[in-house]
């Protein structure tokens, strides 16, 4: 007996503090107008001091959980996307099974960066299709201003902290809403264009690591920005051919917001209409894994995205990963 899964809930966690674009010209040799310019970014949210990632995912856990109407008790598994645990071990997943107050579930974290939700999805996609799980809670969570250089204008005036969560169940009769394919990804020969490489295995903690911030986010723009531009139309182009679909079929697009000029440029490649085109990187910044599941969430609770609408996700991220899921709502 074959099975199909959809987003049953969504829901979404954003810090109180806002960091703005004002803030960082006095961190930073910048101002407002060369950023805004360059990423359609005003503001971004920021963890406070008390705040982890698995804070900002519980917040988001439990919008998901009321949307989906169930409660955690129902859930079979949790996939966290983040490169920002809490820390090394436990995962966030097996910290938000403990507050969430689960049943022992499988829970594990999942590393693809900004493809992180996407990759998660996808997992959990197909564990319900196998008939394995009725209800798996998929998140992506990032508390990207621990690892971000506030002297390099290049990468902080990118990031904010932020957490996405979305339900995904098993259809159950008379239901069209399914998740219709995903498309995955990823070019390790480019991973050191956005890198952390300090604090693992090959390059250990020490005082150098943190005299040289290797610990911190490095990357070089320009060829991320082409790869971006590139991996994004790919995923997305597989996703509609696989599914005998145009951009005119899709209702609406919900990709990775991560630069304004990124989109722009995936959205002329695509011809997808402007009115198609969802965003929110204006007030958020780039979230990293949880972008398209905020985004998504933002999108149903302020009714823009309707149950029966089709949607494109598509994202990219370092490693270089990337991703695109085709649904109906």
């Amino acid at each position: 007996m074959s099975f199909q899964s959809y987003i049953s809930g969504t829901g979404s966690y954003l810090p109180e503090r806002i960091l703005t674009n004002a803030d960082l010209e006095k961190m930073v040799e910048t101002n407002d107008a060369w950023i805004f310019e360059r990423t359609g970014i005003v503001s971004r949210h920021i963890a406070a001091p008390t705040e982890a990632t698995s804070d900002m995912a519980y917040g988001a856990s439990m919008q998901a959980l009321t949307a989906a109407g169930i409660t955690a008790k129902d859930l079979d598994a949790i996939i966290v996307g983040t490169i920002t645990g809490d820390q090394i071990m436990p995962s966030v997943a097996c910290l938000l099974q403990a507050r969430l107050g689960c049943r022992s579930i499988m829970a594990f974290d999942l590393a693809a960066a900004c493809s992180g939700f996407l990759y998660g999805a996808s997992v959990a996609d197909q564990f319900i299709k196998s008939g394995m799980f009725r209800h798996i809670l998929v998140i992506g969570a990032e508390t990207l201003s621990r690892i971000v250089d506030y002297t390099d204008r290049q990468t902080c005036i990118l990031f904010g902290d932020a957490a996405g969560a979305a339900v995904v169940s098993r259809v159950a009769a008379g239901n069209s809403s399914r998740i219709y394919s995903s498309h995955l990804g990823s070019n390790g020969a480019l991973g050191d264009l956005l890198s952390i490489r300090g604090g693992g295995s090959r390059t250990p903690f020490s005082q150098e690591v943190l005299d040289q911030k290797l610990h911190l986010v490095h990357m070089k723009g320009r060829e991320v920005f082409k790869s971006a531009v590139r991996s994004i139309c790919d995923r997305a182009q597989e996703a509609m051919t696989a599914n005998g679909m145009k951009v005119e079929d899709v209702d609406w697009f919900v990709v990775h917001q991560a630069n304004q000029r990124i989109m722009e440029a995936v959205g002329q490649l695509l011809n997808v209409p402007v009115e198609k085109q969802l965003h929110n990187i204006r007030e958020t910044g780039n979230t990293s894994s949880a972008s398209i599941p905020v985004l998504f969430n933002e999108s149903v609770r302020s009714n823009k995205i309707k149950r029966g609408d089709t949607v494109l996700m598509a994202s990219f991220g370092g490693g270089l990963t990337s991703g695109a899921m085709l649904i109906k709502y």
